[in-house]
């Protein structure tokens, strides 16, 4: 197997052309699971962890530009406050040693339904930029995810960045696992509020062939929000957006769950998430006392 080591982005992107069967890795939490266990055997493997620019994060015409390589550990630390859907969606990702490695970009070029980091990326409607020695293009996250573990990636590109917008409202993640640490998702559920354009944002995850957006639950309950006078919800909203929120997955049955209790657990992550919003939403207003 060759081993190739681009210490530039310029650098990798070339060898990203002159290889295209190689495959890329940076914290390697998934390629060297796949390679250990033989299940595959790529040619060659393009090292991307002495790659600067992947390893940054900074602004970009008012939204946060996140490097792809930049670890969980770091959003975490460094991103809590500015992305808090992500910052909590990476805090349930594997064990210390795993966030210390791990980043949004190879959760996105591993196009897992079960990545952590989709769900959040879907609701807060973060966009992925990708670049080749052709040039740079930019695709948002719902568009990104084409099947399962496939994404829209041609055979020279890379993922260089993710752009997301700072919360201007409240942010939520939940994720249900057959333990509560280092588990692969049975089914998890982001949740942005934007009260400013009065919208709401979604993302499911490891309960349909893609991570996707509940679009359908996203209008009902931006319509029914009291955005101004911060009203407590109700119940009936709640459990009608819980409703739509698992009519939008199509889950399967595996080794780790029933379709039909991925169905059932999106419904109350939803509504979970939704009263954690909302409650932090109307902190401070009187209405909701």
């Amino acid at each position: 197997m060759e081993f190739l080591r681009p210490a530039s982005l310029a650098d990798a992107l070339a060898a990203r052309a002159a290889n295209p069967g190689a495959v890329p890795i940076a914290g390697g939490t998934d390629v060297m699971v796949e390679l250990n266990f033989d299940h595959r055997r790529p040619e060659s493997l393009l090292d991307l962890g002495r790659v600067p620019e992947l390893h940054e994060h900074g602004t970009d015409g008012g939204r946060i530009r996140l490097g792809a390589a930049v670890p969980y550990t770091r959003i975490i630390a460094e991103l809590g406050t500015q992305l808090p859907g992500l910052a909590m969606a990476a805090r349930t990702v594997g064990s210390p040693q795993i966030r210390n490695r791990g980043s949004v970009g190879g959760n996105l070029g591993a196009a897992s339904p079960a990545g952590d980091s989709h769900p959040a990326l879907l609701a807060a409607e973060a966009e992925v930029e990708i670049a080749s020695v052709r040039g740079t293009r930019v695709v948002a996250a719902k568009d990104f995810y084409v099947g399962v573990k496939r994404n829209v990636l041609a055979p020279d590109e890379l993922i260089t960045a993710v752009l997301l917008r700072p919360a201007t409202g409240p942010q939520q993640f939940s994720k249900i696992g057959t333990r509560n640490a280092m588990v692969i998702a049975v089914a998890a559920f982001g949740l942005a509020l934007h009260p400013a354009e009065q919208r709401v944002g979604t993302g499911v995850g490891s309960a349909a062939p893609t991570p996707r957006r509940a679009l359908d639950a996203e209008e009902f309950l931006a319509a029914e929000l009291d955005w101004e006078s911060r009203r407590p919800v109700t119940d009936s909203v709640k459990r009608r957006f819980g409703d739509l929120v698992a009519a939008a997955a199509s889950p399967i049955d595996d080794v780790r769950g029933s379709a039909a209790y991925r169905r059932h657990a999106l419904g109350v992550m939803a509504r979970r998430t939704l009263t954690w919003a909302w409650t932090e939403y109307c902190e401070g207003s009187a209405k909701c006392a």
